[in-house]
């Protein structure tokens, strides 16, 4: 009998051993029977520690939970996990990413503990966001990061990074799944924490609109639906008041909802059109703004009367109307 094999391994000893079998997963080819050995023991070790997280009947010890985080921040083992996920099975994939947001999830009264670490790991945050250049990792990083950015500490770190401008190429240069993926996790960026995303679209509008408008002139249906509808979002939020006066006194914008208002599909039209009412809504319009309107307003109110009259929608019938009463004013 060997009694060192029967004995449970303690938090130290699963990390240890989980950081050894991804340094050998990362260090013998693809396809050997040391890779395969390697990846059998990730897979085990992972379970390991999805058993200390979650606990044997459902409840996991607190202590055992706290050496066990401690262990994973002071190893980077979080890092190592991320950045090899590619080269683990399709079970400790999806391991990968309970763990992960198990921890994640780790309160100790007001504190999050694993947010504070990857506060100051931000490397880790990145290679989260670069899952989505791999098609067979991207949903399992893609599902970390979603979970990260409910803390606006780690969203910060996203926003105000260069990194944050990769999301246009995630969206708009991989499969249909990843790209919604994608651009969910985008959306989420600017629309959780308002006031702190509000104050980086003021001090950084001018980069940010420019891509921006990439996405809205995208030549994927799906992509220019979603960014015109985000851009409706964000606009209307009373967070990004200031945003939303700067961006409706921009007579270049306004060409662009007013071309879109005429595009070849209805729901990029529905969607413009959210855009253009906060043009012609505003009871403060700039010179130029108005002089664009009023240059246009016969071909405009000619154009809403016909527009989308087939659709049953309460709220869209009074909006129309009032942006009529606001044009037929001019």
């Amino acid at each position: 009998m060997n009694f060192f094999k029967s004995r449970s391994r303690g938090p130290s000893d699963v990390v240890r051993s989980l950081k050894d079998a991804v340094a050998r997963v990362d260090g013998t080819p693809a396809g050997s029977d040391g890779r395969r050995r390697a990846s059998e023991d990730v897979s085990k070790w992972l379970g390991a520690m999805k058993g200390i997280l979650i606990g044997a009947d459902g409840e996991p010890s607190p202590e055992l939970v706290a050496q066990l985080a401690q262990e994973v921040y002071s190893s980077d083992l979080l890092l190592s996990l991320v950045t090899s996920i590619a080269k683990f099975d399709f079970e400790a994939r999806k391991d990968v990413a309970q763990i992960f947001n198990n921890l994640l999830r780790r309160q100790i009264g007001s504190r999050w503990p694993t947010v504070d670490y990857l506060s100051s790991r931000q490397d880790v945050v990145f290679a989260t966001l670069e899952g989505y250049e791999n098609e067979s990792i991207a949903l399992n990083t893609g599902m970390i990061l979603k979970e990260m950015l409910r803390h606006e500490p780690l969203t910060k770190v996203l926003l105000y990074s260069d990194q944050f401008y990769q999301f246009p190429h995630y969206i708009e240069n991989t499969t249909f799944g990843v790209s919604c993926d994608a651009f969910a996790n985008f959306k989420d960026t600017l629309t959780r924490h308002k006031q702190m995303v509000a104050e980086y679209l003021e001090q950084n509008y001018d980069r940010f609109f420019l891509t921006y408008a990439a996405l809205i002139a995208s030549s994927n249906y799906v992509t220019k639906r979603q960014s015109l509808k985000l851009l409706g979002e964000i606009l209307l939020d009373r967070a990004n008041f200031n945003v939303m006066t700067r961006y409706i006194g921009s007579e270049q914008n306004l060409k662009t909802m007013m071309n879109l208002l005429r595009d070849k599909s209805k729901n990029i039209q529905f969607e413009a059109f959210h855009v253009f009412k906060v043009f012609v809504a505003n009871p403060r319009k700039p010179t130029q703004i108005e002089n664009i309107l009023r240059r246009n307003k016969n071909k405009l109110l000619a154009f809403l009367n016909d527009f989308h009259c087939d659709r049953d929608d309460e709220q869209f019938t009074d909006e129309k109307q009032f942006l009529i009463t606001q044009i037929q004013g001019l």
